[in-house]
């Protein structure tokens, strides 16, 4: 009832109230602000920085041996040494030693303030008598700094009280590392720069649940979280996660805080030692309540709302109200006792009346604080669930400060306004032990293991790492197998077979009619009707199914399945009165003696019918049709799938004369000139070659080049020793690759934490679209841990983005590779033509460059690299097997009428 019957508190009362949707907005504006602190273009504007601490991990319970952890706190410098047993159930054993610190350091030179903390650690070690060996040193450093590794950090100002002159810019680590080296600590090394609210973070993420957030409400306020990296812009690291320093004290410093504001907060700042900075953290740390709660009480007793007996003369000293003294009134039973004993120090005759009032606003000035705490918590939370793309995000909150351990009333408000402004968070606060001490120690810890970790990860991926002078060899390898491939002496010995396909020229625009196509490569075939005319070119098609039986039965089974299939499309097409020239895309390696005329090499793609290899494909298709008495068959024209997508890219660029195919296989073939061609008659013109340089280095010359894990792929495929670069390129072993990779890293401990991982011993369980999934930007790290799910793999964080990293390297190598082989090729048709610089379209197919979303850009790369003197255009190819296989028909035919 007094209260109420006191206009003057019940409107300063209502200034420091801030309504839930005044603190929604406050969210909001902190969500930008954040944006704008991680973003490369705006950072420099931004008030709060979102500073990098290039912290990637979080423990990971593995982390042992013994750490130094030097602290520099507000009076005193604190020295730890932690001992980490490698078991996430067994708390670090620690001893420490508490150094008070001279006054006259807060603001003399920063030299002697370094000198003094490096004495700390020198005493330190003497008296519990440690071992000369390597000692690393985790500093917590509790001011802000401009972070660029984590061991290198440029202070950008002191607070706290601290002004050490000569600092400001300059790498607090190594002014730290050259103090020790004064004291003769060489073994000591200082690995790691961490401030406390980082510390507070990985404190508390021992014992099995990692936080992922920090929040720390002490003297200042500030917060941390595990931030996507690749929206860390200031820094080029795009994989993974990293620990961002928000320093959100400064949110405000740009107007944001404007509206709520009181005439209260107006004069803190301008009493402060910083006025117009740190405006958020001035509403929220336990330096500045007393003095709002002061300013506030000043101005009732002025308005004679309060003390109207007494002299405040002692109010109007800057700190004679402590932020300790406002949570005791408002925080036990004896609060309205405390409160009178508090103003009685002053000197003030307060009644009960005076003493509930003041309890009235330190407990509206407190709960402020705390609401205000729990709108830039709720834009942390609420971004990291939008960033993962999460509906529902389950996260540990790590909190620590004064105000957070002295008082229930500001847990209370803190927990039911964060859940009532991110309500599809459910975030739990978890209590920091020593936060700033054992963190920093542990943040040393994980940064030990993960550089470990790193060393072996490098060495076990270095043999799939080419060098440009391997790629180099690679590419003379190549150009010295086609040449032994073309010529006639030399051809049986040669990896590269250089076939001849006896077509000899590209389109040129004049093809008309209509043709059939058939494209046979793999478990689907097609049959297909192809219109050429002036206006383009018009096709219907049919997909029909190879059943396995068939695909490894006999050889008549197969052409007989095909001829019926031919004859079930030109039924419903209406064509079994026409006899159209037939194209057959048959991509398997055959030895063309003529266009209509290719014998069968050996099977690929799991094919095995009997009775095929040696013979005449296209005799094989003409005896099925006699036997199932179907005679409106014209075959003109073998071709397999390469030299199809070659000559489907020449009708739409007559500069095309490459094919290139990377799919479930790869092959390229290309316009030779026929002088060089020594295994076919005549001297005059060009003809296609199908090189097969998928079996390039089966003769041994790539053994250098082939891993470990190439070698178990090799031996458990259908063909041993055969297709040898094919194995390292194409999309039907790169999966395999990267799941014998995996297992390696799971034998070394370096990954699922050495986890047996009984199904990832499956032959083909990891496909190769899933490279394709894991290596796509932005939704990456999401995708990998969905892979990993299915297949009842539990991976963390780290675990994904290594797996990333894994796939990333098998697929740049075959990337690479394929350049390597095609750089040869463009740089032969140059020679050959004897040109100084060769413009060239390359007709491009397969699964592999085309939904993998970086395999293209790394091939024209690297392509760019090694033939210099080569402008190459890729074209995708639209339906070369089938388009392809009726325009060489069409080819064929041209200037007769078909």
């Amino acid at each position: 009832p007094a209260l109420k019957s006191c206009p003057q508190v019940q409107r300063a009362l209502l200034a420091l109230t801030i309504p839930l949707e005044t603190l929604q907005a406050v969210k909001g504006r902190m969500l930008q602000a954040m944006h704008k602190g991680l973003s490369r273009e705006t950072h420099a504007q931004a008030s709060v920085q979102m500073l990098p601490t290039y912290i990637c991990s979080t423990p990971d319970g593995t982390e042992k041996g013994d750490v130094l952890v030097a602290e520099l706190c507000q009076s005193h410098v604190r020295t730890l040494w932690v001992t980490f047993s490698g078991d996430w159930n067994q708390s670090p054993q620690v001893m420490y030693k508490i150094f008070d610190m001279p006054g006259d350091i807060l603001q003399g030179k920063g030299e002697v303030l370094f000198d003094f903390i490096a004495q700390c650690v020198r005493q330190f070690l003497a008296g519990i008598g440690s071992p000369q060996s390597h000692l690393p040193l985790g500093f917590v450093f509790p001011f802000g700094c401009r972070q660029t590794q984590l061991d290198k950090a440029e202070l950008l100002s002191w607070s706290k009280d601290f002004s050490c002159s000569d600092m400001e810019g300059k790498d607090v680590v190594q002014l730290l590392q050259s103090a020790i080296r004064k004291q003769e600590l060489y073994h000591v090394e200082v690995v790691a720069l961490v401030n406390d609210t980082v510390g507070t973070m990985m404190s508390c993420s021992m014992g099995g649940k990692p936080c992922e957030v920090a929040l720390i409400v002490d003297k200042g306020t500030n917060s941390c979280f595990m931030a996507e990296a690749q929206q860390v812009e200031k820094v080029d690291e795009t994989g993974g996660q990293m620990c961002v320093n928000t320093e959100w004290g400064y949110f405000g410093d740009d107007g944001a805080l404007s509206d709520i504001l009181t005439p209260y907060d107006q004069h803190v700042d301008q009493e402060s030692s910083n006025p117009g900075e740190k405006r958020f953290e001035k509403l929220v740390g336990s330096l500045y309540l007393g003095e709002i709660v002061r300013h506030v009480l000043i101005t009732l007793a002025a308005e004679k709302a309060l003390f109207p007996e007494s002299s405040v003369t002692a109010l109007r000293t800057k700190g004679v109200l402590k932020t300790q003294q406002i949570l005791e009134i408002i925080g036990s039973e004896e609060g309205m006792a405390e409160a009178k004993r508090a103003l009685e120090a002053l000197g003030l005759q307060p009644s009960e009346r005076d003493c509930c009032r003041v309890q009235q606003v330190c407990r509206v000035v407190v709960s402020r604080a705390a609401a205000l705490c729990a709108a830039g918590l709720a834009a942390i939370l609420s971004h990291i669930c939008q960033s993962r793309e999460l509906e529902r995000l389950l996260v540990n909150v790590a909190v620590d400060g004064d105000l957070y351990r002295g008082h229930t009333r500001f847990v209370e408000v803190l927990q039911s306004v964060t859940g009532l402004l991110a309500p599809e968070c459910m975030a739990t606060l978890v209590p920091a032990g020593d936060g700033t001490g054992q963190g920093a120690a542990m943040v040393t810890a994980v940064a030990l293991r993960v550089a470990a970790q790193r060393r072996e990860v490098n060495k076990l991926l270095a043999p799939l790492r080419l060098s440009r002078a391997d790629l180099e060899h690679i590419q003379a390898l190549m150009r010295r197998e086609m040449e032994l491939g073309l010529g006639q002496e030399t051809n049986a010995n040669a990896s590269v077979r250089m076939l001849p396909t006896y077509v000899r020229g590209t389109p040129d625009g004049t093809e008309q009619g209509k043709f059939l196509a058939l494209d046979l490569g793999g478990t689907n075939f097609r049959v297909l009707v192809v219109h050429v005319t002036d206006d383009g070119i018009r096709m219907a098609s049919e997909i029909y199914v190879i059943p396995t039986a068939i695909m490894q039965g006999t050889g008549e089974a197969l052409f007989d399945h095909i001829v019926e299939c031919i004859m079930d499309f030109q039924m419903k097409q209406a064509l079994m009165e026409q006899v159209l020239p037939l194209g057959f895309t048959f991509s398997f390696p055959c030895q063309q003696l003529g266009l209509d005329k290719a014998v069968l090499l050996s099977w690929t793609k799991g094919f095995s019918a009997s009775g095929c290899v040696g013979q005449d494909v296209v005799q094989l298709l003409r005896e099925a049709a006699q036997r199932k008495q179907h005679s409106g068959l014209k075959v003109v024209a073998v071709v397999n799938d390469t030299v199809g997508t070659m000559m489907a890219c020449g009708h739409d660029d007559p500069k095309c004369e490459i094919g290139l195919i990377v799919g479930t296989g790869t092959n390229a073939c290309y316009m030779e000139e026929m002088q060089n061609v020594g295994t076919v008659e005549g001297e005059q013109g060009r003809m296609c070659i199908n090189m097969e340089w998928g079996a390039f280095g089966d003769n041994g010359c790539l053994d250098d080049f082939f891993t470990d894990f190439d070698q178990l792929v090799d031996k458990k495929s259908i063909n041993v020793g055969k297709q040898r670069f094919e194995k390292l390129i194409s999309g039907m072993y790169l999966g395999e690759i990267v799941r014998h990779i995996l297992l390696a890293l799971v034998e070394k401990q370096l990954l699922f934490r050495g986890k047996p991982c009984p199904k990832l011993q499956t032959r083909d369980i990891f496909q190769t679209k899933f490279l394709s999934t894991i290596e796509l930007d932005g939704l990456g790290l999401q995708q990998v841990q969905t892979i990993l799910q299915d297949l009842e793999l539990q991976a963390t964080f780290e675990d994904s983005v290594l797996v990333q990293e894994v796939c990333q390297t098998v697929s740049l190598r075959a990337a690479q590779l394929c350049a390597a082989g095609l750089a040869a090729v463009v740089e032969k048709m140059r020679e050959n033509r004897g040109l100084a610089q060769l413009s060239v379209t390359v007709g491009v197919d397969g699964t592999l460059y085309k939904m993998h979303p970086r395999f293209a850009q790394q091939l024209q790369q690297m392509l760019r690299d090694l033939a210099p003197n080569c402008t190459v255009t890729f074209l995708l190819s639209e339906d070369g097997s089938g388009k392809g296989a009726a325009l060489v028909a069409a080819v064929a035919c041209r200037g007769t009428e078909p």
